[in-house]
């Protein structure tokens, strides 16, 4: 099959797909829960199905998600713009993206991955809920999140797929937010499944998340990728070796049974 005719077939299952937009319901609940209501409830939900990994036992989550649809439920009726504190808007916007996908794995039946498709469905198709306004996790990451300006936000948004920074086992608060999303860049970037230097090749593989936001870390907060990433790391990465990007891995990152 020609370029020209996967092209068409996949835009021609893009456009089916797009009448098929959905929005996720906001869980049923007698009273809406209060901030500190959902804010502990969400750290029960980490503390408890995320492991060291930061994979996510969704199938247990799936039988008893009451403290993830407590959290889903303030979402849908709190507009963090409001709020004066930049640091606690962009804890909440980081917290809520993050369990958005965890429900939005749920609500889609526990797929096995994102790739192909599944990737246009999970980030374009499937809405939420989010401070009254209906959007997509593609939405809320690209017109609320990366306008804050903050490049760190990619090493700690968690989109449940493999490649995609550790989920934290605790939330992220608008007290330490600055420490945290230093020490999220860090381990990520120190990380071998996401940095990696060959001196033989004379190149260095990065993450493909510094390829689908290139624009986002230089040249504002440095020169070349190789630079930002140097930033955050123990050991240099040579700032001569071309840059090549890693395969990412769709993988819903769940633990198994």
């Amino acid at each position: 099959m020609g370029a020209a005719v996967c092209r068409s077939v996949i835009l021609s299952a893009v456009l089916v797909l797009a009448g098929c937009s959905t929005l996720v319901p906001v869980p049923p609940t007698v009273t809406a829960p209060t901030p500190a209501a959902a804010e502990s409830a969400w750290a029960r939900v980490l503390a408890t199905y995320v492991n060291a990994q930061g994979y996510v036992d969704f199938r247990a989550l799936a039988r008893a998600p009451t403290d993830l649809e407590t959290y889903v439920t303030w979402l849908a009726i709190t507009d963090a713009a409001a709020w004066p504190d930049p640091h606690a808007r962009l804890a909440h916007y980081v917290n809520s993206y993050n369990a958005l996908s965890m429900f939005g794995v749920i609500a889609g039946g526990l797929p096995q991955t994102h790739a192909g498709l599944r990737k246009i469905r999970f980030f374009y198709l499937t809405k939420f809920t989010i401070g009254r306004r209906r959007m997509s996790l593609y939405s809320y990451e690209n017109d609320i999140i990366r306008p804050l300006g903050d490049p760190r936000v990619h090493f700690a948004l968690n989109c449940s797929a493999v490649s995609c920074p550790t989920l934290p086992r605790t939330p992220f608060s608008a007290q330490g937010i600055d420490k945290e999303l230093d020490a999220e860049a860090r381990k990520f970037l120190d990380d071998v499944r996401h940095v990696r230097v060959d001196d033989h090749e004379r190149k260095v593989y990065l993450s493909a998340i510094l390829k689908f936001y290139t624009e986002d870390f230089v040249p504002t907060h440095a020169a070349t990728l190789s630079a930002y990433v140097n930033r955050y790391r123990d050991t240099p990465v040579p700032l001569d070796y071309p840059v090549k990007f890693m395969p990412y891995d769709w993988t819903i990152a769940a633990t198994r049974p």
